[in-house]
């Protein structure tokens, strides 16, 4: 089975995603709770700074590869 390949959350983009942005609204979802947009290298820091300004954003880390023969 293969897997679609992970696309910039940007209006759009289709560039190859290469961050993640994990966010949460803090009036509608509880602490632990995490969305992600994905985001292109070129996109990353408009929508970083999109998340900043309403104070959302919580992490920002690298897409990590699929691992062969994963089980989790």
């Amino acid at each position: 089975m293969t897997s679609a390949p992970l696309t910039c959350s940007a209006k759009d983009c289709r560039a190859p995603a290469e961050w993640i942005l994990a966010w949460n609204n803090p009036k509608l979802h509880t602490p632990e709770r995490r969305k992600e947009w994905l985001a292109c290298s070129e996109h990353r820091e408009h929508l970083a700074a999109f998340l900043k300004a309403r104070s959302f954003l919580r992490d920002v880390r690298p897409v990590q590869p699929p691992t062969a023969g994963r089980t989790s």
